[in-house]
């Protein structure tokens, strides 16, 4: 349990949706987000090695040559446009799945992860695989309240998580009549015992 939450035998698991899904406050204030379909861009930034979102003030993006003037704040950066990528529409923010995104680069990647991990989502779709954040704390996200939402459901009819997947390769076997494999992979504290325990 999270550690403001106590278990204490007997009493209900704690509610899970605050972990799951964006609650409609967080939905309404992503799209309040200021965006211009054509000018709003990621470029790399040097000093944290991630991006930064700016706005477009000159050069072509779809020509990779080209030289892209774009501000951020008050500073004006210049980059090349093969380095600058276009931000996806606030109705993507926090998705479920990355494979639904607009635009597809590495900085709306990282953007999607990033703020669903601020808002407690730490499982996120991206394909076939479910990519999971560490949070370094403990959420209600493997009680048996949980378990009993993703039980006999399909992936797309409940929000992401590991037991969609553990719970669709069990149902795939089941049919089947084959082995199945999940591969858990990532660095080093990243939860990798952790998330096969949950699925064993």
């Amino acid at each position: 349990m999270p550690g403001h939450i106590k278990l204490v035998k007997g009493l209900a698991d704690p509610d899970p949706t605050e972990f799951l899904v964006p609650s409609i406050e967080c939905k309404r204030a992503d799209q309040a987000k200021v965006y211009d379909t054509k000018k709003s861009v990621w470029i790399p930034d040097p000093k944290t090695e991630g991006y930064r979102e700016g706005l477009l003030e000159s050069g072509d993006l779809e020509d990779p040559a080209s030289k892209c003037l774009v501000v951020v704040g008050h500073e004006k950066f210049t980059h090349k446009a093969s380095e600058v990528g276009k931000v996806n529409p606030p109705k993507f923010e926090k998705c479920e799945d990355m494979v639904n995104l607009t635009f597809l680069n590495d900085a709306s990647v990282f953007w999607n992860l990033k703020t669903r991990y601020q808002a407690k989502m730490i499982h996120t779709y991206s394909g076939l695989f479910v990519v999971v954040v560490n949070p370094y704390k403990r959420y209600p996200l493997y009680t048996h309240r949980v378990c009993k939402i993703y039980l006999g459901k399909r992936r797309n009819e409940v929000p992401p998580h590991l037991w969609a997947i553990a719970e669709t390769a069990y149902r795939n076997m089941l049919q089947t009549k084959k082995d199945n494999a999940m591969l858990i992979t990532g660095e080093s504290g990243a939860g990798k015992t952790e998330n096969t325990k949950k699925v064993i």
